[in-house]
C-alpha cells in the first residue's frame, strides 16, 4: 500500500510515537469522553430498537427518537471533532511532511524494482502479492524524509490552504495499490 507505506516510515512511525507521548492527555481526555459519550447513547439506541420491535409501534415516537439520536450522536461527533484538534493536526502536519516525497519515492522503488505500472488490487484481475512494491517505498521514504516535525505552524493548514478547519484525524485507510 502507498499510503501506508507514509505510516511505515521511519518518520511516521516516530511521528505517531511523538504524538502519543506529546498530546497524551488530549488522546486520553479524547478517548474517555468518547467511552463516555458511547454510554450515553448506548441506552437511547437500545430503547429506540425495543420500541421499534413493539407490535403497532408508534411511528410518530419512533421518529422522536430516531431523531433525538441523530442529533445527539451529530453533537457528540462534534465535540469529539474539536477534542482530536490538536494531535490530529499534528497527524496531519507531520503525514504532509512526509507525503510530499511520496512520488519520489514511489518512482524510485519502481526504477529499482523495474516496475512499469503501480495499481490498486481491486483494479486488477488478478495479481502476485510478491510484487508488492510497499517495502520499497518505505525504504525510499526512510532516505528522502529521515523524520519531520510535530510542531505545527500557527498558520499551517492541510494541504497549503489556509483559513480552513483542521481535520479529525483519519479514519480510513485508502486502497493498497501493487506494482506489477
Amino acid at each position: 500500500n502507498v499510503y501506508d507505506a507514509v505510516h511505515r516510515s521511519t518518520a511516521g512511525t516516530a511521528a505517531v510515537a511523538q504524538i502519543k507521548t506529546t498530546y497524551k492527555a488530549q488522546i486520553d481526555a479524547f478517548d474517555a469522553r468518547q467511552k463516555s459519550l458511547q454510554a450515553e447513547l448506548q441506552p437511547l439506541v437500545t430503547a429506540f430498537q425495543t420500541a421499534q420491535r413493539a407490535p403497532n409501534a408508534n411511528q410518530a415516537a419512533l421518529q422522536t427518537q430516531a431523531n433525538t439520536i441523530q442529533t445527539r450522536q451529530q453533537a457528540a461527533q462534534r465535540e469529539l471533532q474539536n477534542l482530536a484538534v490538536p494531535f490530529g493536526r499534528a497527524q496531519a502536519y507531520a503525514e504532509e511532511q512526509i507525503s510530499g516525497k511520496l512520488e519520489a519515492a514511489l518512482k524510485a522503488a519502481m526504477i529499482k524494482r523495474k516496475v512499469n505500472l503501480v495499481v490498486a488490487p481491486q483494479a486488477t484481475i488478478s495479481y502476485q502479492p510478491t510484487a508488492d512494491i510497499t517495502n520499497d517505498i518505505v525504504t525510499e521514504l526512510n532516505t528522502l524524509v529521515p523524520s519531520v516535525s510535530i510542531a505545527v505552524p500557527a498558520n499551517w493548514q492541510p494541504g497549503g490552504a489556509q483559513g480552513q478547519a483542521a481535520p479529525a484525524p483519519a479514519t480510513t485507510t485508502p486502497p493498497k495499490p501493487q506494482g506489477r
